[in-house]
């Protein structure tokens, strides 16, 4: 987050899943990571997320996800009471992730992930599946260079159903002259989910053995709005502290619809630390902030475990 979203060519570990799966693969055995979102701060909205992922073999790794988006309580109203019922509604919306990676000879990483989207509201509910795709490429002496390619959300279109779209009206046509109800099914129109490919690459610069400075670019084709470019780096000080800035910019004028919410600044650091005395780096705390427009910003804050 703290890059946002662009490190396609140096995502690592849990985080892939959200990135680019085929970093999932070089994790070190075991690696737990918790999430929590304030997005768009003063919509009231938050996300919670959670991932586990293991080694399978000295190569590859799986992984799972679920994420939960809380929109909080909503106001009921109706035609007849605009002002609201006194009741209270929250929507739903539901990921669950299966994912799988592979390094070949610590050069080329690919991996593949299923998600199962669930939203709903009420009772009118929409489930679909996505799939994602990726592949990392790092060279030089110490893994200095990186590049990445991901493709996400592509899959089956969703549609909304439920008894919340069913309407009662008159029989058009009564028989025997007798009017009475019928309950009809209105259809909702299906939708596409919000695909994208991206593609980055990074380098990085080395002072000592355990400092250095990476750079990246990263380059975002919307489906459904405008393409992005952004840069951003990262800054390692002992493997223990880490900062990281980015900007994002949409490409082309953008209109109201096609306009990205997440562009401009953001900015993270992370803190590693052992759990064991003389240890290595096991636990970490991220946090990092976006900027959005409209809203103010989303803050997001992680715990990570690795064994």
């Amino acid at each position: 987050a703290g890059l946002h979203s662009m490190s396609t060519s140096s995502a690592v570990g849990v985080e892939a899943m959200r990135i680019n799966i085929a970093g999932l693969s070089r994790i070190r055995n075991i690696e737990i990571g918790v999430s929590h979102s304030r997005l768009f701060s003063g919509s009231g909205m938050n996300l919670i997320s959670g991932a586990l992922g293991f080694k399978m073999g000295k190569a590859g790794a799986l992984g799972i996800e679920l994420v939960s988006l809380d929109f909080g309580q909503i106001p009921v109203t109706t035609v007849n009471q605009p002002g609201g019922t006194g009741g209270f509604l929250s929507p739903s919306f539901v990921q669950i992730a299966l994912g799988y990676s592979y390094t070949y000879a610590n050069k080329i990483s690919v991996g593949m992930l299923a998600r199962l989207v669930n939203e709903g509201i009420q009772d009118v509910t929409a489930t679909g599946i996505a799939i994602d795709a990726g592949v990392q490429y790092v060279s030089g002496p110490k893994d200095n260079f990186k590049l990445g390619i991901s493709l996400r959300n592509v899959g089956s279109p969703m549609q909304f159903g439920g008894e919340g779209l069913s309407v009662k009206n008159s029989n058009i046509d009564p028989a025997g002259g007798v009017v009475y109800e019928l309950t009809y099914d209105a259809r909702a129109a299906s939708f596409e989910l919000p695909s994208m490919l991206n593609m980055g690459v990074s380098y990085d610069v080395y002072f000592g053995e355990k400092n250095f400075l990476r750079s990246m670019v990263n380059f975002t084709s919307n489906a459904f709005s405008k393409d992005q470019i952004g840069a951003g780096m990262e800054f390692s000080i002992q493997d223990l502290v880490v900062f990281r800035a980015a900007y994002k910019h949409d490409l082309g004028s953008a209109t109201i619809e096609s306009r990205n919410i997440y562009s401009g600044f953001s900015a993270g650091a992370s803190i590693e630390s052992s759990l064991t005395k003389g240890g290595p780096n096991n636990f970490g705390i991220d946090y990092a902030y976006r900027t959005t427009n409209p809203f103010k910003g989303s803050h997001n804050l992680t715990l990570r475990f690795s064994f």
